[in-house]
């Protein structure tokens, strides 16, 4: 279901869905209290919804808390024009499931989706480095999905296989030139492969990576 005070916001993301073949759209709504009705006659796997609504209507906070305590199976995923980490905490702590910028296209919602749907957490990789030290959002995470974060991996759902492969051996203290014969790939490609990783999780060096990993660690 969709959740936006702005119709063609609401239009545009239907259409794009549309083409989707795993993906329904079962309702799309300009109110939150509109939501709810329908929710109450046929529920949805996944609510992608505006964090920021009408003057007049339920705050985001408020409607995330409402879906959670009377659907207890919903997973929302709130798309929101400006955010920061605090923005995030909230709603995480509230009980969504992924949170995307709206500066974003349309091919990362439908990776969000995807992935909320399967029951993991979708961040952007600029909101996980911000969360560090967050201990209060990390055992709400870890209370609701019982997940290993023996890595920040399992918190970004854009990195590719390969780079996921590539930071695990590093942070098993392989060296490129080993995960290069490894992998039977070029000690050029891997020292790419995992740069990409860190810009895309914000990190800017290997003792940054493994300061984040061993925050992640603690709070298992």
């Amino acid at each position: 279901m969709l959740l936006d005070d702005h119709e063609m916001v609401r239009q545009g993301i239907e259409l794009g869905l549309s083409k989707e073949a795993d993906l329904d759209v079962i309702g799309s709504f300009g109110t939150g209290r509109e939501l709810l009705e329908a929710f109450a006659q046929r529920s949805a796997d996944v609510v992608v919804m505006d964090f920021i609504l009408a003057p007049s209507d339920s705050d985001g906070l408020s409607l995330i808390q409402a879906l959670i305590r009377r659907f207890s199976q919903c997973r929302p995923l709130i798309v929101c024009s400006h955010y920061t980490p605090a923005t995030v905490s909230l709603c995480l702590k509230a009980g969504c499931w992924g949170i995307l910028g709206k500066t974003q296209n349309l091919t990362a919602l439908i990776t969000a989706i995807r992935t909320v749907a399967q029951g993991r957490i979708y961040l952007q990789p600029c909101m996980v480095p911000a969360l560090q030290g967050m201990q209060s959002v990390l055992d709400v995470l870890n209370m609701k999905l019982k997940m290993d974060f023996s890595t920040p991996l399992r918190l970004n759902a854009c990195l590719t296989p390969k780079e996921q492969e590539v930071l695990r051996c590093f942070l098993d203290g392989m060296s490129v030139n080993s995960i290069a014969e490894k992998f039977s790939r070029s000690a050029s490609t891997i020292s790419t492969q995992k740069q990409s990783a860190y810009r895309k999780l914000g990190i800017g060096s290997d003792s940054e990576l493994f300061k984040f990993t061993h925050q992640f660690r603690e709070s298992g």
